[in-house]
C-alpha cells in the first residue's frame, strides 16, 4: 500500500513496513555533494516533479570497501545525503492530530564507514514506541572529514545540521515535533552529537542528546593537515583543493586504505600504530570551535538533556576484529601507554585491578576506556557541573553457552537491543544470536528507556547531581540470565580515580 507525503522539495512515496508503520527511505535533505559541490557545505535539495518513490534506502557514502560486508560506493550513485523516516500509521496522537517526538540517529563507523541501512537501525520497533524515527547519511572519511585547503572543514558535521534543519523544515507533515528533536548516536556518531551540542550553527535543533560509546580522539588542523598530505601523496596528487578535487572518491578511499595500512605495520608511528583512525572531527576554531568536553565544560548545550551510555568491554570487539593492535607482553603494554602519554601508575593501577587477567585483557581495559569510557563520563560530568541534566548507564549484556562462542558487552552490542533490533540474524555477531526471552526484556527496557527520554527527558532513573553525590551509573542494562561463571568485568573495577592525571580530549599527534 503507498503512503505519500509532501516535503518542501516534493511529493515522496513510502510504503508500510508493518500494519502499524510506515517507513519512507532515501528522502534527500540535501544536494548531492560532488562536481562543483564536492568539498563544499551542503547544499539545498534538488526540488523534484510528481511523485519520488522512496522505498529503498540511498546510496551509501564514498568509503573503504576493506571491511566484510562493507557497502560499496559507485559513480553514479551521488545522492549520498539522504534521510530515512519510520512513523506510526495510527495511534492516539494522530488520531487527536497531536504530533510525536522525533528521535534523529546518527551512525557511527570511525568516520570512515557505515551508513543508515545497516540492520541495527531500523526504526520499526522505536517509531511502534511512539517515536518518529529519522535515520542518515552524511559524508564520511576523506570528503567528509578530510582536509582541503580553502574548504570547510568538518563537511560531515556540516551534513549533519542539514539533516537536522530538514527535521525541522518536514517532519510535521510525517507526524513529528519539530520541537521536540532528540539527537542520537553512537561512536564516532555519538562523538558526532556532542560535537553538534559544541556548534553554535546547531543550537535549537535539537532538544536532548543520546550518546552511546561517543569516541574521543579529536584532531588538530595540523594534524589534519599532515593526514591529508600523506593520504594525497598515496593517491600521486597534489594536496590543495584542485589536486583532491581532481582525485576520484574511489581513488581517495583507495589511498586512505593505503595510509592505514603503513600505520598498522610500523611500529614506530606511535599511536597512529595501535589506532590508525585518519579521520575525526577537527578543532579548527570555526565550524567547530572547541572539543565538546571544554565547550559542556563551559555551560554550552546546559539546556539540552544528554543521555549517555557506554559498554563494559568495549575494546574487547575491536580486538575481534582485527581493528586495533595486539598487546600480549608487559614491555608492549608500557610502550602503549608512552606512546598515548599515559602515566606509568594508570597502568600499574589497571594490572593491580586485574590480577590474573591475561595482558592483552589489560591493554583492552585500558584502551576501552581511553577511547571511550572515561570520556562518556568525563562529558556527563560536565554537563552536570554547568546545571545540565546527565543521565549515565552502562550496558553489560553478556552471552556465552550451549556451544555458541561467547559475545561479551563489547562496543555496538547495545545497538540492536536500543533499536529492538536483536532478532536481526545479521546481527549475530554482536548479541550472540537466538534472543531468549531475557534479551527481549532487556531490549523492551532499553527502547522504553530512549523513547521515554525522547518525549520527557527522563528515562527513568535518576540524573547526575551537580555535587557529583548521585552514583554516576545509575543503570546497568543486564539480563536476568547471565552465566554465573562469567568472569569479573574489568571497566566494573574501581579504576577511574586512576584517570586523575590523564588529560582529555585525546589528542593524536
Amino acid at each position: 500500500m503507498d503512503v505519500r507525503f509532501t516535503t518542501e522539495s516534493g511529493a515522496v512515496r513510502g510504503f508500510r513496513a508493518s500494519d502499524d508503520i510506515v517507513a519512507v527511505l532515501g528522502i534527500p535533505y540535501a544536494a548531492p555533494p560532488f562536481g562543483a559541490a564536492r568539498f563544499r557545505g551542503p547544499l539545498p535539495p534538488r526540488p523534484w516533479a510528481g511523485t519520488r518513490d522512496c522505498t529503498a534506502f540511498g546510496p551509501v557514502a564514498p568509503q573503504s570497501a576493506e571491511l566484510p560486508g562493507a557497502p560499496v560506493w559507485s559513480p553514479g550513485d551521488e545522492d549520498v545525503l539522504t534521510v530515512n523516516v519510520w512513523t506510526p500509521a495510527r495511534g492516539p496522537a494522530r488520531a487527536a492530530g497531536g504530533h510525536l517526538p522525533v528521535l534523529v540517529w546518527i551512525h557511527g563507523g570511525a568516520y570512515a564507514f557505515g551508513s543508515s541501512a545497516q540492520p541495527d537501525f531500523d526504526g520499526t520497533v522505536l517509531a511502534r514506541a511512539g517515536l518518529v524515527v529519522v535515520t542518515l547519511n552524511h559524508r564520511i572519511g576523506f570528503e567528509g572529514f578530510g582536509h582541503v585547503p580553502g574548504r570547510p572543514g568538518n563537511r560531515g558535521l556540516l551534513d549533519q545540521i542539514a539533516a537536522l534543519r530538514w527535521t525541522r523544515d518536514n517532519i510535521a507533515e510525517f507526524g513529528g515535533d519539530p520541537g521536540n528533536v532528540t539527537l542520537a548516536g553512537h561512536s564516532s556518531g555519538a562523538a558526532s552529537v556532542t560535537c553538534l551540542m559544541a556548534m553554535d550553527r546547531a543550537c535549537g535543533l535539537f532538544h536532548r542528546a543520546v550518546a552511546h560509546s561517543p569516541a574521543a580522539p579529536f584532531h588538530t588542523p595540523a594534524t589534519a593537515g599532515a593526514t591529508a598530505r600523506e593520504i594525497a601523496a598515496a593517491a600521486g596528487c597534489p594536496a590543495t583543493a584542485e589536486g583532491l578535487s581532481g582525485a576520484t572518491p574511489q581513488a581517495l578511499v583507495t589511498a586512505s586504505d593505503r595510509v592505514v595500512a603503513a600505520y598498522r605495520a610500523d611500529p614506530s608511528s606511535g599511536s597512529r600504530h595501535y589506532d590508525p583512525s585518519l579521520f575525526a572531527p577537527v578543532l579548527d576554531g570555526d565550524t567547530l570551535p572547541a572539543d565538546p568536553l571544554a565547550a559542556l565544560a563551559a555551560g554550552a548545550a546546559r539546556d539540552v538533556d544528554l543521555l549517555v551510555c557506554r559498554t563494559t568491554e568495549e575494546y574487547w570487539l575491536l580486538d575481534a576484529v582485527g581493528g586495533c593492535a595486539k598487546i600480549t607482553t608487559d614491555e608492549r603494554l608500557d610502550r602503549f601507554a608512552e606512546d598515548f602519554g599515559l602515566p606509568g601508575s594508570l597502568v600499574d593501577g589497571y594490572r593491580a585491578a586485574m590480577p590474573h587477567a591475561p595482558v592483552s585483557d589489560v591493554h583492552l581495559a585500558l584502551f576501552g576506556d581511553l577511547v571511550f569510557g572515561e570520556f562518556t563520563h568525563r562529558l556527563a560530568e560536565a554537563h552536570a557541573r554547568t546545571g545540565g541534566r546527565a543521565y549515565v548507564s552502562r550496558f553489560d549484556r553478556r552471552y556465552g553457552g550451549e556451544g555458541r562462542a561467547a559475545v561479551r558487552a563489547w562496543h555496538c552490542a547495545d545497538v540492536p537491543f536500543a533499536f529492538g533490533t536483536l532478532d536481526d540474524e545479521r546481527l549475530a555477531f554482536l548479541t550472540g544470536g537466538a534472543p531468549g526471552a531475557e534479551d527481549r526484556a532487556l531490549s523492551r527496557r532499553m527502547v522504553r528507556a530512549w523513547a521515554d527520554f525522547a518525549a520527557t527527558g527522563d528515562p527513568g532513573w535518576p540524573p547526575l547531581a551537580r555535587d557529583g553525590t548521585t552514583p554516576p551509573e545509575a543503570r546497568v542494562w543486564v539480563t536476568g540470565d547471565q552465566p554465573a561463571d562469567h568472569p569479573p568485568a574489568p571497566a566494573s573495577l574501581p579504576a577511574r580515580a586512576l584517570w586523575t592525571e590523564v588529560a582529555f580530549p585525546v589528542l593524536h599527534p
